[in-house]
């Protein structure tokens, strides 16, 4: 049996000023590195007609495929950075991703074609992988428990936050040139972001716990994370959850443009709204969750995601189709989320400190893949009107509340966080 490895410095003397890097640095830092996967998703979202347009699109809703493909390479590539974190460390291997990143930018850029476009998304989101997978797992080396949702909350509330101006910032890049140069944009970024982790992250990575690149040992060490009951039942939960997110991600464009008729300039107004509202409770999460605990938060928020929509889909189908109405009920909804991300993961990861790097990965790619799926299937549904995103994130709520209440053996609200291992 692996043994557990001991304590972090920061997460037994609860000493922020022990971790490697300032506080603030460490939290910025990890935001950069997530926000690099929001950057890439919701900058793209005012430049889909125009994508649509430039490179023929026929088929309604294949303009959502920008996204999809950009997720499952995303969910799918996380199953390689888990154990090659394990094995060579958290910093060469967010380096050499990132470097692929800046590659595959370019060709994106450069694309003649939509189909070459999809592929090299899918490549771009595969790349960016290595950013959930590692940033979670130097959380976890750093830190565990109510610690590690704390750290994990402040990076989420960021991470949150970066959707209130990407969509405002790929508009504005496009009333002085064309959805190309968003990707132009991006690489700058990923050059930024490539040069801060090089001068300032040192590895994190105990080298006592590096595992060895065997594929039975590979093999054996995602066994072992899914066969843990609390990892996979949160891991599941995600997966719903996260395609409700996936399904808003994928169709948002097109409800507030077309159903609502909002324009250019009030579409990237609307989604930094709801993003605001998710971005705040992911803050407010970071305040209350060493109080209350994970599981009190995430299981209100998860009845509170699902009861919201389920009162949306009953005045849609009533005929209800106020824009006020729709854009309160849609953020209510989806600001629970920010109650629910963070600590579904710590909660999903606290057993699993000796493998935190491929436990991080099986959480991932599980959850991602899955999420990808149910929140593309919701998003090919759209017919002009936003009943299938809203009765279909009621039913994804459904699902997780009823595989946290197997997992939690019939108990929700639990406050015994270090009791459920």
């Amino acid at each position: 049996m692996t043994p557990s490895p001991p304590p972090s410095r920061a997460s037994r003397s609860g000493d922020a000023s022990e971790l490697p890097l300032p506080l603030w640095e460490l939290v910025a830092l990890m935001v950069a590195i997530t926000g690099l996967v929001a950057l890439s998703i919701d900058m793209m979202l005012p430049a889909l007609d125009d994508i649509a347009e430039d490179l023929s699109v026929q088929h309604a809703n294949s303009q959502q495929n920008v996204i999809a493909s950009y997720l499952l390479g995303f969910a799918i590539a996380q199953i390689v950075y888990g154990p090659l974190s394990d094995r060579f460390g958290r910093k060469p291997v967010m380096m050499g991703a990132i470097a692929v990143y800046l590659i595959v930018t370019l060709i994106c850029a450069l694309t003649p074609s939509f189909t070459l476009l999809l592929l090299a998304r899918f490549a771009q989101g595969a790349a960016a992988a290595a950013s959930r997978v590692i940033t979670v797992a130097i959380a976890r080396d750093l830190t565990s428990g109510r610690r590690m949702a704390e750290i994990m909350s402040l990076v989420m509330t960021a991470f949150m936050a970066v959707p209130v101006l990407a969509p405002a910032m790929g508009q504005l890049i496009m009333v002085v040139a064309d959805w190309r140069w968003i990707f132009g944009a991006l690489f700058v970024f990923g050059v930024i972001l490539l040069a801060w982790i090089q001068l300032r992250l040192p590895e994190t990575l105990h080298p006592e716990y590096r595992v060895g690149l065997r594929v039975r040992t590979i093999a054996a060490t995602f066994a072992e994370a899914l066969r843990n009951r609390q990892l996979l039942g949160y891991t599941l939960a995600a997966m719903a959850f996260f395609g409700g997110l996936y399904a808003f991600l994928n169709s948002s464009q097109q409800v507030f443009v077309e159903t609502y008729g909002l324009g250019d300039n009030q579409f990237p107004l609307a989604f930094a709204a709801i993003a605001t509202g998710m971005g705040v409770m992911s803050f407010i999460n970071s305040r209350l969750v060493q109080r209350l605990g994970q599981r009190r938060l995430a299981h209100t928020a998860l009845i509170i995601f699902t009861s919201v929509s389920l009162v949306h889909t009953a005045t849609l189908l009533m005929g209800v189709q106020s824009t006020a109405a729709f854009l309160v009920l849609l953020a209510v909804s989806l600001a629970a989320l920010g109650l629910i991300a963070a600590n579904f993961s710590s909660i999903a990861m606290e057993p699993m400190g000796h493998i935190a790097g491929t436990a991080s990965a099986a959480y991932g790619v599980v959850s991602g893949i899955g999420g990808t799926f149910f929140g593309w299937a919701i998003g090919q549904l759209y017919d002009g009107t936003a009943i299938p995103l809203i009765a279909g994130q009621t039913l994804l709520g459904a699902a997780a509340i009823a595989i946290i209440l197997v997992t939690e053996g019939g108990r929700l609200f639990g406050t015994g966080d270090e009791a459920h291992h």
